[in-house]
């Protein structure tokens, strides 16, 4: 696997996992609703856009340079 094709994939690991989290905060339920939990679900959401983002930015560029 190169360098490239395992970026690609951690940067897609990584933006599962921050919308997982965001989902275990949001869908938490009665366990602990407060602010930090719905501060850490809307935190996990934008990492996983901002990973997203950053992954077709990545994916385009490599495309021009290959």
């Amino acid at each position: 696997m190169s360098l490239k094709a395992f970026h690609v994939v951690f940067i897609s690991a990584s933006a599962l996992l921050a919308f997982g989290l965001a989902a275990w905060c949001f869908g938490a339920g009665e366990l602990a609703q407060g602010a930090p939990r719905t501060a850490g679900g809307v935190a996990a959401v934008a990492a996983g856009l901002g990973l997203a983002c950053y992954e077709a930015w990545f994916v385009r560029k490599m495309r021009r340079l290959s």
